[in-house]
């Protein structure tokens, strides 16, 4: 248990962090399947009309360091080489 001042408010801050982090990275899991699933169904413009709103989560999930910038490029060129195919 912390004991300090300092380290009881970093447990505080480090919660309320931890929320916001998984938000973003439920966020990401969601549309992903969402995307893979019209995909799988064939239905490659509701993809296409999707694409853009997780490119923008993942960025936004990049620019405050929830993940780091080579793993949300990764993330966007694989799902952009699987809706080119």
């Amino acid at each position: 248990m912390p004991i300090t001042k300092s380290a009881k408010k970093a447990v505080r801050k480090e919660k309320r962090r931890r929320v916001h982090n998984l938000n973003y990275k439920k966020k990401i899991k969601e549309l992903k399947k969402r995307l893979l699933l019209l995909v799988k169904e064939k239905k490659t413009k509701e993809a296409i009309a999707l694409l853009p709103q997780y490119y923008k989560t993942v960025d936004k999930a990049s620019k405050v360091k929830v993940i780091k910038k080579n793993t949300a490029d990764r993330k966007k060129s694989s799902l952009a080489k699987l809706l080119s195919k």
